[in-house]
């Protein structure tokens, strides 16, 4: 579900991608229009982009950790995290919390109570991501029914 501001917003992020357009139309190249929507874009600074996203979401645990996050509008307690992420070590856990704090994915708050508590909850920055990785998954969801046989999904 995709609202008119979220769309804006996409076409306004698309556009602060690295655009090689004007150089192109410089060099006398003509673009087609018709074709790809990241006519114009530079394909190694976009590679460089999707490394980054990359080294971010494909971590083992970090989509686990901000799913049920962006499926509530409380924050979620560590000790929920601990229980529901089976095979995962309490260390790995804390790394990857701390990487999505770090980079300003997620919002942590820790109270000074007996027994300790802290909770987590997504951030705005989050909370844009998630909604891609949804995005995301429902293009695979379409496409995984329809070509199921041909793509391999």
């Amino acid at each position: 579900m995709e609202t008119k501001a979220n769309a804006a917003k996409s076409v306004a992020n698309r556009r602060e991608l690295p655009i090689i357009q004007n150089q192109l139309q410089r060099q006398g190249k003509n673009l087609k229009q018709d074709s790809c929507g990241f006519n114009g874009y530079d394909a190694e600074l976009l590679m460089n982009e999707t490394k980054k996203l990359r080294e971010l979401i494909t971590k083992r645990g970090t989509l686990e950790i901000l799913i049920p996050l962006c499926c509530t509008t409380n924050p979620v307690r560590y000790i929920k995290f601990r229980n529901s992420l089976k095979g995962f070590s309490s260390k790995t856990l804390v790394i990857r919390l701390k990487q999505l704090e770090r980079n300003e994915i997620l919002e942590r708050r820790a109270y000074k109570e007996i027994p300790p508590r802290v909770e987590y909850r997504l951030t705005n920055k989050g909370q844009e991501l998630v909604e891609s990785v949804v995005d995301l998954l429902q293009w695979m969801r379409k496409w995984s029914r329809s070509n199921s046989k041909k793509v391999g999904l």
